[in-house]
């Protein structure tokens, strides 16, 4: 091994107060010396330095703009004759692009189950109501239906983090894909940033590997560009890609409306929203900064202006952004082109580490900082952007947690909720109990709808439906 390499790794990590990274050099063998060195080469010490300066250091909590306003968006239904002309020629270009496979699907799926009780990657965790699909199966199933109803090829990209990607991988192969061509997905990993201790000292996982987690979903438009998805993008001719986590298993990752009303207004990034809830709900809230759509954090949003009300009542902040866009692959490259690098925000989590003796520790409290970067941060990047508000019913079940709010239950129930009340504007009657909740299970396959016009011509091909059924349609 160079004496001289070693020596000026010494140097540069007491320069920038990280020698503790070399405080078990003697205790390891060549190759765990090798692979501890490959990764402190990887690290910027100067950006790593401003960033303790700038987030590790400082509290938890983000500079919000001196003046913004609520945002605008379009409504899920036109308001008046003009715009419903609008809405129509919208999706009637929507239908266009994806026939003419301009839109790709982009999955971010970097996640653990962790919080759900489920070991590996959140993708693979069953969720449907009546067959158990898997997050996974859903959308692959969701982009199969896609390419067949518009007899097109929609491509799909799928961000995993180095966590599970080669979990990620082994679940695709051993699918088959899902019933995709496996020409047509993509699975590419996004970087990681190193953990802190609050003091701004990198923390060790292991004697010879440095503690990292996931560089957050805003981290996705650097790997899209990075892995080459991007450039497999531009060979296919995709101009607009459809952005959404893994965890909604609900979402219409190919709204004809949508699109079009990006396309139609020239945009560059655009989002849904939901009306929220009330002043709390954990959502991101959407303004207008300097004319520029901007997301505000739940957290920072100063409470006068949270319970702020319109003369109607409604929040004046209402508009909740539920990691729904879409993104044109120029505006990707552009940004990449550039350089660009999205803020971080500071979280502070239970980091497993080793201490200074060697010693590892699994801590029962918050105990390290984590930084991660948000993708909804490039927005105001755009030179134009759009919010289409949705019906939460329609397509916002998050599973994210093991019981109670945005839990794996409640996903179910709101897929059945979902799908009754598409049965019923066909005219197919299904059993409610007294309190109006849906009395039987319900799962739609993509195959045999997308959308709930789907159903209308389909109303043959549905059996009675009787209390206690588990009915599946595909």
């Amino acid at each position: 091994m160079d004496m001289t390499m070693i020596e000026n790794t010494k140097n540069l990590l007491e320069k920038h107060n990280q020698a503790h990274l070399l405080a078990f050099w003697q205790q390891l063998t060549p190759p765990q010396r090798q692979n501890l060195l490959a990764q402190i080469e990887k690290l910027d010490f100067a950006e790593i330095d401003r960033w303790i300066a700038d987030y590790v250091k400082k509290p938890a909590s983000a500079a919000i703009p001196p003046h913004f306003a609520p945002a605008k968006s379009y409504h899920f239904k036109p308001a008046g004759p003009e715009q419903k002309r609008k809405y129509a020629q919208a999706v009637d270009t929507g239908r266009q692009l994806i026939s003419a496979g301009k839109v790709a699907a982009f999955v971010v799926a970097g996640g653990q189950g962790t919080r759900l009780g489920f070991a590996g990657p959140k993708g693979n965790f069953p969720i449907s109501p009546v067959k158990n699909k898997t997050l996974f199966r859903i959308f692959a199933e969701t982009v199969a239906a896609t390419s067949q109803k518009y007899q097109a090829i929609c491509p799909w990209y799928i961000m995993t983090s180095p966590l599970n990607y080669a979990e990620t991988v082994e679940t695709f192969r051993a699918n088959a894909y899902f019933g995709l061509n496996e020409k047509n997905v993509l699975i590419f990993q996004q970087d990681t940033l190193p953990n802190f201790s609050p003091d701004g000292k990198i923390l060790l996982a292991d004697k010879d590997t440095i503690a990292c987690s996931p560089d957050g979903h805003g981290g996705s438009l650097k790997a899209l560009y990075e892995s080459g998805a991007v450039e497999d993008m531009k060979k296919r001719g995709v101009e607009l890609i459809s952005y959404l986590q893994v965890d909604n298993p609900l979402i219409n990752i190919f709204d004809p409306l949508f699109i079009g009303l990006h396309a139609l207004d020239k945009a560059e990034m655009s989002s849904k929203a939901l009306i929220k809830t009330g002043p709390k709900e954990k959502l991101g809230i959407f303004c207008s900064v300097d004319g520029k759509v901007t997301v505000i954090e739940y957290s920072d949003l100063p409470d006068e202006l949270a319970h702020k009300r319109n003369t109607d009542g409604s929040l004046a902040f209402e508009l909740g952004s539920i990691a729904i866009h879409i993104i044109n692959r120029s505006f990707v490259e552009k940004l990449n082109a550039t350089g660009f690098a999205l803020p971080l925000h500071k979280a502070v989590k239970k980091i497993p580490h080793v201490d200074p003796k060697g010693n590892l520790v699994t801590p029962q409290q918050p105990n390290g900082i984590k930084l991660e970067s948000f993708v909804f941060d490039a927005l105001p990047l755009a030179s134009k952007s759009i919010i289409l508000e949705t019906p939460r019913t329609e397509e916002f079940a998050p599973v994210k947690n093991a019981a109670g709010v945005d839990s794996a239950e409640s996903a179910r129930e709101m897929i059945v909720a979902r799908n009754a009340a598409w049965l019923e504007s066909a005219g197919v009657a299904v059993p409610r109990k007294p309190d109006g909740a849906v009395d039987c299970l319900i799962e739609i396959a993509p195959s045999f709808a997308l959308e709930k016009d789907d159903i209308k011509t389909k109303p043959n091909l549905i059996p009675q439906i009787k209390p206690m059924d588990k009915i599946y349609l595909a």
